[in-house]
């Protein structure tokens, strides 16, 4: 494709014709050589890409950008807290041993859960942290028992009562003058069609352990409700069972554990 261009010699003005594709080409090779230069400006070391700062940034909206400067979304958390009035966690122990007959099964049981529960979109990004005091864990509570079933229908005296808490918070178990707390903190939140499994680290008397928790989780507003339950051994929070006369009289390793977790902004 050819045009006309003026060029002005002097007083005279001379027209000549100039090929427009021949001039384009001409145009195009020192771009060309420039975009070549800052392509390869981009590469590291060895040929490795991506290392060194870019020397031209692409225009916005431009899939190099997309690709080159997008970011994970960050996870949206709401904090909440833990209610310890409207939570309570209680805990089954059983009788055994040759003597079983002449000990009784036992609930213990806790008003006094602190913590705060990160709830956060999505969910696995979730965290829960809670705080049991051991000075204010409780024995047989009359009610606790008459919910608990038939293997918790006999009364206890207030001197079983009374023997077992000072056993409980003894140097032999929970050793509560130098440990007043156990902690429960969760390590991974694994989201399930019905519910949630946690991963928890426990710190029982300065010693860590963890476990799976099954979690059915319920909104009520702002509100979260959490609840579940499993089966535990005191030997996996390295505790050692109580027991007297030779193992004859003895608290069985196994427990079962049942919570309800109520957090609130």
């Amino acid at each position: 494709m050819a045009g006309d261009v003026k060029a002005i010699r002097g007083d005279r003005v001379v027209r000549a014709t100039v090929d427009t594709r021949s001039h384009r080409r001409l145009a195009m090779g020192p771009l060309l050589a420039m975009l070549l230069s800052t392509l390869a400006g981009c590469a590291g070391p060895g040929g490795e890409r991506g290392r060194s700062t870019p020397t031209a940034v692409p225009a916005t909206g431009s899939s190099v950008e997309s690709r080159s400067t997008a970011t994970p979304a960050r996870a949206s958390v709401r904090n909440l807290a833990v209610d310890g009035a409207a939570s309570l966690l209680t805990i089954r122990v059983y009788r055994g041993g040759a003597l079983a007959a002449a000990g009784h099964n036992h609930v213990i049981a806790s008003h006094s859960l602190t913590g705060i529960v990160e709830f956060a979109e999505p969910l696995a990004a979730s965290r829960v942290v809670l705080r049991l005091p051991v000075a204010s864990l409780t024995i047989d509570e009359p009610a606790l028992r008459a919910q608990a079933g038939a293997d918790f229908a006999s009364e206890v005296p207030d001197s079983a009562r009374e023997g077992t808490r000072r056993n409980l918070l003894s140097p032999a178990l929970l050793d509560g003058a130098d440990f007043p707390e156990i902690l429960l903190e969760s390590t991974t939140v694994t989201p399930l069609p019905e519910g949630l499994r946690l991963t928890v680290e426990a710190r029982v008397r300065g010693q860590r352990s963890s476990f799976e928790v099954p979690v059915a989780l319920r909104r009520e507003g702002a509100t979260l409700v959490a609840t579940g339950a499993l089966e535990l051994r005191q030997s996996q929070l390295g505790l050692v069972p109580f027991s007297v006369m030779m193992g004859a009289l003895q608290v069985q390793d196994a427990m079962r554990l049942e919570f309800r977790v109520v957090a609130r902004p």
